[in-house]
């Protein structure tokens, strides 16, 4: 397994952990409806709804990428270090979001979509 595989497995999780932040200790949560609890949420539990839902859009990208990369021969150092630089910047993303650091948070989601791209055209580019 290669250290962009593992960042695949990586990305598929902080949207868990996004969303376990917004359910954790919160006042009568009700598990038979969720999002109907959630919708209700203000503050740091929204955004970590919502930082949730985000990352669960960010990730069929990333996966993608790292696949066709992968399938391409993109340099496997370079595939590696962009994987790493996505899963850090959606990490960073959900405590901006957290914080309510807007600003940041969209600069690091810009970050994440442009090494996004950059993962997919890995393989075509000269190593």
């Amino acid at each position: 397994m290669t250290v962009a595989y593992w960042c695949v497995l990586i990305a598929a999780v902080i949207p868990l952990v996004a969303i376990g932040i917004a359910k954790a200790g919160g006042e009568r949560y009700n598990n038979r409806h969720p999002r109907v609890w959630l919708d209700k949420q203000q503050g740091y539990r929204a955004r970590a709804a919502a930082a949730e839902s985000n990352s669960f859009e960010a990730f069929p990208l990333f996966a993608a990428a790292v696949i066709i990369a992968h399938l391409t021969n993109a340099p496997q150092g370079r595939l590696d270090l962009l994987a790493i630089v996505f899963v850090v910047a959606r990490i960073v993303y959900v405590v901006c979001y957290l914080v309510d650091w807007h600003w940041a948070r969209s600069l690091v989601w810009t970050i994440s979509f442009v090494t996004c791209v950059v993962i997919f055209l890995s393989g075509v580019a000269p190593g």
